[in-house]
């Protein structure tokens, strides 16, 4: 993989040298505490082998490849990279300033056909904060803002080269509920309306690609989407691309679960589902996954009254094919220790949680599955993606930090902000303190 850097006029020669692409390391991790991320039992003196970018062994102890380097991990726990989903990494440098926030995009006239991935920053802060927590790979989506269409999301990795994409328009993210009621018109009638009506006009355009821009979509009928949101809609309705649905009520979660008897083919993601365990059942038997925020224990708004924090346990118990997500989109570095809140709750009398295994899956290949890198990201097996994370402790515990990350088989730099500022202030030179500072 490419690693992109960017220099100042003034080092030229330095800048070429740094531009220059970052070759995938063919290495061995031995001796290794060895978690795959399947939902199995971590495996004692284990070894990883890294080879092209890719994962080619993982498993009980192997001699190590030819060629490769060997690095003894010294009992250390060694993980895949995390999966982080959803979130809006590379969308936004400081949230709070305009200019550098891509995340949502009022008073524009489009609102289905929006591409997160254009707007991708692969060098912004955040990514680099949360690559120094273990996270490899992301989904990343824009939030609704005059629709409850937020637009096409990405997969992204989080390695800061000149090409973050992984899969472009990977998904359509969409707010119902209180959020999607108020952008709607006021009522959560208006807003299943809407999607309704979206949804049909894109049928409409099923197996006419290609549509001159001189065309005009259903002129006789009451059209509610432009030409280029109702196209963007097409994968949708056709299956070909999933569609995230934002709603945490259990009378919302019934409602999307009945649009798929008038669009068989949605492949639907629930998103939040705060109230998801008191339609647990009903979530596995449409066999939609869920993807929950595993911290919210008491309401916050009306349509979360439900809330307990063994929603994420309850599901997974029903048979929900089920991933954490963070509390804030813009910062899931948190992932990490909600997994291990979720491990904690398996020994309060009365809770739900997830042992060990399932709780680190569903922040590695159960979020990766869920957004159509089963397989490739999120788990240590032949053919994945060489993202692998050497942890200072158990990486389920508060306080534990990657050592190393590698992301495609090449090291990552851990540096940031963040780090670099408690480096400063560690070891600051107080001796010319101004005398005020003197008692």
């Amino acid at each position: 993989m490419k690693r992109f850097s960017s220099c100042g006029l003034t080092a030229i020669a330095f800048c070429a040298a740094a531009a220059a692409p970052a070759l995938a390391q063919d290495i061995t991790i031995t001796n290794a505490k060895l978690v795959i991320g399947d939902g199995s039992e971590p495996i004692t003196n284990g070894t990883v082998v890294v080879q092209g970018g890719k994962i080619v062994y993982a498993g009980p102890e192997q001699a190590a490849a030819n060629g490769s380097a060997r690095i003894d991990a010294k009992g250390a726990w060694v993980t895949p990279g995390l999966f982080a989903t959803v979130t809006s990494l590379g969308l936004a440098d400081v949230s709070a300033v305009d200019e550098t926030n891509d995340i949502s995009a009022r008073g524009t006239p489009f609102s289905a056909a929006l591409d997160a991935g254009a707007a991708v920053n692969p060098t912004s802060q955040g990514i680099l904060v949360d690559k120094a927590a273990g996270i490899t790979r992301a989904a990343t989506t824009m939030r609704p803002a005059g629709s409850i269409f937020a637009g096409q999301g990405a997969i992204i990795d989080l390695d800061g080269d000149a090409r973050p994409i992984v899969q472009a328009r990977a998904f359509q993210m969409i707010s119902l509920g209180e959020g999607g009621a108020n952008r709607a018109g006021g009522s959560r009638a208006a807003a299943h309306t809407l999607l309704r009506a979206a949804l049909r006009e894109a049928q409409a355009l099923v197996g006419k690609p290609g549509i001159p821009e001189t065309t005009e979509i259903g002129k006789d009928d009451d059209v509610l989407l432009n030409r280029f949101d109702a196209e963007a809609l097409v994968p949708v309705v056709t299956g070909k691309q999933k569609l995230y649905v934002d709603v945490e009520r259990m009378a919302d979660i019934r409602a999307v679960l009945a649009l798929k008897q008038e669009f068989p083919k949605l492949d639907l993601v629930l998103v939040g589902a705060t109230e998801g365990w008191l339609v647990a059942g009903e979530i596995a038997a449409a066999g939609v996954p869920v993807i929950a925020n595993g911290l919210i224990d008491l309401p916050e708004t009306f349509e979360q009254l439900g809330a307990t924090q063994s929603n994420i346990g309850r599901l997974a118990k029903a048979g929900v094919k089920v991933a954490i997500n963070a509390a804030s989109l813009n910062d899931p570095r948190r992932l990490s220790q909600v997994a291990g809140n979720l491990v904690a709750l398996t020994k309060l009398p009365g809770a739900s949680g997830l042992e060990w295994s399932k709780a680190f899956a569903a922040i590695s290949s159960v979020p990766a599955e869920i957004s159509g890198m089963g397989g490739k990201a999120g788990v240590l097996k032949a053919g994945a993606f060489g993202d692998v994370v050497i942890w200072d402790g158990d990486p389920l515990e508060l306080g534990t930090i990657p050592r190393q990350v590698y992301i495609g088989g090449v090291e990552q730099d851990l540096t940031n902000h963040q780090t670099r500022l408690r480096d400063r202030y560690k070891s600051l030179d107080e001796s010319n303190r101004p005398k005020a500072y003197d008692w």
